[in-house]
């Protein structure tokens, strides 16, 4: 069973940068697709970014050219890199990896404000 824990999130002025980083345990890492969710108050929980096993990145709009998704199979590890961030990027950010079912980080928290 894998497991992923989040780092990485605090509270950041507006155009700051945050790199989240994301550690799994298990070999499965490497065979599935990462990804960053974020969930803002009273909002719903939405997809970030995410990244297939080969390197593959799709993007939301709304994080197009300031957020960078990656990963390194051989550390099992994975990370968000955030830059030119907004308030409205305040959010719970989680990592997750496509197995069945969905497998969540407990979630880390960023904080956008002046």
């Amino acid at each position: 069973q894998v497991q992923l824990v989040e780092s990485g999130g605090g509270l950041v002025q507006p155009g700051g940068s945050l790199r989240l980083s994301c550690a799994a345990s298990g070999s499965i890492f490497s065979r599935r697709t990462m990804a960053w969710y974020r969930q803002a108050p009273g909002k719903q929980r939405e997809l970030v970014a995410e990244i297939t096993s080969g390197g593959y990145t799709h993007y939301a709009d709304s994080v197009k050219g300031r957020f960078t998704i990656s990963r390194d199979n051989a550390k099992n590890t994975g990370s968000l890199q955030m830059n030119n961030l907004r308030p409205e990027d305040t959010a719970v950010y989680y990592c997750t990896l496509s197995t069945s079912p969905m497998t969540w980080g407990q979630g880390t928290q960023v904080t956008i404000s002046s």
